[in-house]
């Protein structure tokens, strides 16, 4: 498989993933009240969200315009990995929550 080849079986999927992953996060942080956050720790949670999937745009709109002959450094995407995680962290916490609400 060429290069080109394997950046677009791998790059693209993992570029949609974190496009989906800071979408659902997004949302959650501007619905919802995430009572065990401060107010401004769930507005800063939301603006680094909102900026890496700025920057997770910018890395698909280069990926497409070069035809996937670009790719990420691996440097570039660890803190995306970082937040998702933490955002997932976030998530799990605030079901088990909610979910603890509704038996009481």
């Amino acid at each position: 498989m060429s290069e080109p080849e394997l950046l677009k079986q791998v790059l693209k999927p993992l570029l949609e993933d974190f496009q989906y992953w800071f979408a659902r996060s997004r949302s959650l942080l501007e619905t919802e009240n995430i009572s065990f956050l401060s107010t401004q720790e769930q507005a800063d949670l939301l603006e680094r969200v909102k900026f890496a999937q700025q920057e997770v745009s910018t890395a698909q709109m280069m990926f497409d315009a070069t035809d996937g002959r670009v790719g990420i450094e691996t440097a570039t995407m660890k803190p995306w990995h970082q937040l998702v995680g933490e955002c997932w962290q976030v998530a799990m916490k605030w079901r088990k929550l909610k979910h603890n609400d509704r038996e009481s």
